[in-house]
C-alpha cells in the first residue's frame, strides 16, 4: 500500500548462520508455527522479502504456502485492529504501519532527522562547546571551513543558541551551548566535557553520546556519529565578563 509507513527499525539483530530446511516437525519441536517464523522475518527486514525468499528461510512449503501464511496473518492482524500489517511491495512482502497512524510516525521520523549528526555538525559543536562564548569567524578558524549554515541547523535542533554579542567592531554574535546540548550528551553541567590534553591544547576532543536513557532522549548513536577531532592553533576563549554582552537565557 503506498500510503503506508515502514515500521521504525527497532528490531533484534540476526546472526549470520546459514539457512536450513527445517522442516514442520522441527518447528513444532520448538514451539513455534510457520506464520510466526514468517511474522518474525518480517519484523526484522529493512526492505521487501519475496515469498520465495520467504520459503527459503522459513525451509518448509514454497512461495504459494507463504502467501497462503501471510494472508491468515493479515486476517488476524484485521480482527486484532493492529496498527500495521503485511503489504505486498516491489514483488515482496513488507510489515508497514498503516496510513491511519502515518500522523503519529511522520513525527517520529521527523524527531530522528532532527536529531541526526554529520562528524562536520558534530566537530563544529564540540568547538563551540569548549570555547564558548565564542564567535563563528573563530570557529572558522579551527575548522577552517565556514560554518554560517551549520550553526543555523545547530540552533534549529536546539542544541546551540545565541548567548550574547562581543565588544568589538560590528558586535558580532556570540555562541555557545544549551541545556538541550547537555541532555543529549548526557553531561551534568560544562565541567563533565572531556578534558582538553594538556599537551595538545589546540586539539578539542570529539563529543560522545550518552549511553544511559538514550531513547528517552530522542538521540541515539545511530544519530548522532563521533566524528574525528579537530585539531588547529585555536584562539584563545574569548571571556563573556571583558569582550561580550551576554544575553540572559530563561
Amino acid at each position: 500500500m503506498s500510503d503506508s509507513t515502514e515500521v521504525s527499525n527497532g528490531k533484534a539483530a540476526v546472526a549470520d548462520e546459514p539457512v536450513e530446511a527445517v522442516g514442520e516437525s522441527a518447528l513444532e519441536s520448538v514451539g513455534v508455527s510457520a506464520p510466526s517464523v514468517i511474522e518474525a522475518i518480517l519484523f526484522s527486514t529493512d526492505s521487501p522479502l519475496s515469498a520465495g525468499k520467504i520459503a527459503q528461510m522459513l525451509g518448509v512449503g514454497d512461495g504459494n504456502d507463504v502467501k497462503a501464511h501471510i494472508e491468515a496473518l493479515n486476517e488476524r492482524y484485521e480482527v486484532n485492529e493492529t496498527a500495521f500489517r503485511i503489504e505486498s511491495i516491489a514483488k515482496g512482502y513488507q510489515m508497514l504501519t498503516r496510513p491511519l497512524y502515518n500522523n503519529w510516525v511522520k513525527k517520529l521520523q521527523k524527531a530522528r532527522g532532527e536529531t541526526r549528526l554529520s562528524s562536520a555538525a558534530l566537530e563544529t559543536l564540540a568547538i563551540v562547546a569548549y570555547k564558548q562564548p565564542v564567535l563563528r569567524a573563530d570557529v572558522e578558524v579551527v575548522r577552517g571551513v565556514a560554518v554560517g549554515d551549520m550553526l543555523v541547523r545547530l540552533r534549529d535542533m536546539n542544541l546551540v543558541r545565541i548567548v550574547g554579542r562581543a565588544e568589538e567592531i560590528g558586535r558580532p554574535l556570540l555562541y555557545g551551548t544549551t541545556p538541550h546540548f547537555l541532555e543529549a550528551f548526557g553531561l551534568g553541567t560544562l565541567k563533565d566535557l572531556p578534558k582538553i590534553d594538556p599537551d595538545q591544547p589546540g586539539k578539542v576532543p570529539p563529543l560522545k553520546v550518552a549511553e544511559p536513557d538514550v531513547r528517552e532522549r530522542n538521540v541515539s548513536e545511530r544519530d548522532l556519529t563521533e566524528p574525528e577531532a579537530a585539531e588547529s592553533t585555536a584562539p584563545e576563549p574569548i571571556s563573556p565578563e571583558s569582550t561580550a554582552t551576554v544575553v540572559e537565557s530563561d
